[in-house]
């Protein structure tokens, strides 16, 4: 796995929320991306509303190709009314570990 480009994302859902933008995280386009090799998605075990997204891609430009796209777009528009104030972005690169589901 080569991931050159990631980050971590934390985004509050609108109250009682965080269920439906869990399930259009995860139907999300970039899961079947070819470029996009960890897309993992989390949620706060104090508060289900708060959602923690964590992405790899092979390159910050394969990132930006695919956030051009309309289909990342329709999501992330789609994923705006439910969600309240702005989303935290950290910079991350994946480097390995384990996911099991």
């Amino acid at each position: 796995m080569i991931v050159n480009h990631g980050f971590h994302a934390t985004m509050t859902a609108r109250p009682g929320k965080g269920g439906e933008v869990v399930e259009m995280l995860l139907k999300a386009p970039s899961m079947t991306h070819e470029d996009c090799v960890v897309f993992l998605v989390g949620r706060s075990a104090g508060d289900p509303d708060v959602i923690h997204v964590t992405e790899g891609w092979v390159s910050d430009e394969a990132h930006s190709r695919f956030f051009a796209t309309a289909p990342a777009r329709a999501l992330v528009e789609s994923l705006q009314p439910l969600l309240v104030g702005e989303s935290q972005y950290t910079d991350e690169v994946p480097v390995g570990g384990k996911a099991a589901f």
